[in-house]
């Protein structure tokens, strides 16, 4: 089984692009926090290429920017390429089926411009699923869609099938 599933912000603006028989696509970079923290105890990052085909691509550009916290659901897809010198160069990336945006435009542009008021980088602001506080775990309820959506959410069994 080849399934990929992350949650990270995206490190630039998507760009899209064309393939020669019109079918559009994006590439991007995502940015995911490791779940642990090295020896100084530090938290890294890994910087993940992501695919994105079709609809889909032209809404990832559309919609989303720099510092957007998505949800990517998809598969790994590796391949290799000759360089212009000839070299054998070997890629991975992560080729998206669904994408999910966790925030609202304007919640991604206040929190990138509140962290260029006090030049903390957008990846500062990892949403964190360990229960340490973060800025993101700051969210005002009066903006949030889901705040009277209930405590749980029961889902049948049947349902998954």
């Amino acid at each position: 089984m080849n399934r990929v599933m992350l949650i990270g912000r995206l490190t630039g603006k998507p760009e899209l692009r064309y393939t020669g028989s019109n079918l559009p696509f994006a590439r991007f970079s995502l940015a995911v926090n490791r779940n642990f923290s090295n020896a100084q105890g530090e938290r890294q990052t890994d910087f993940i290429s992501i695919i994105v085909w079709r609809k889909q691509a032209e809404n990832v550009c559309n919609f989303l920017d720099k510092g957007s916290l998505v949800s990517i659901e998809g598969r790994i897809q590796t391949g290799s390429y000759d360089d212009k010198d000839g070299n054998k160069r070997y890629t991975t990336d992560v080729v998206a089926d669904s994408v999910q945006f966790l925030e609202s435009k304007s919640q991604n542009q206040n929190r990138v411009s509140n962290s260029n008021s006090n030049d903390a980088s957008p990846y500062d602001y990892q949403n964190d699923f360990n229960g340490v506080s973060s800025p993101m775990n700051d969210i005002n309820v009066d903006n949030d869609p889901f705040a009277d959506f209930g405590d749980s959410v029961s889902i049948d069994d049947n349902f998954l099938d």
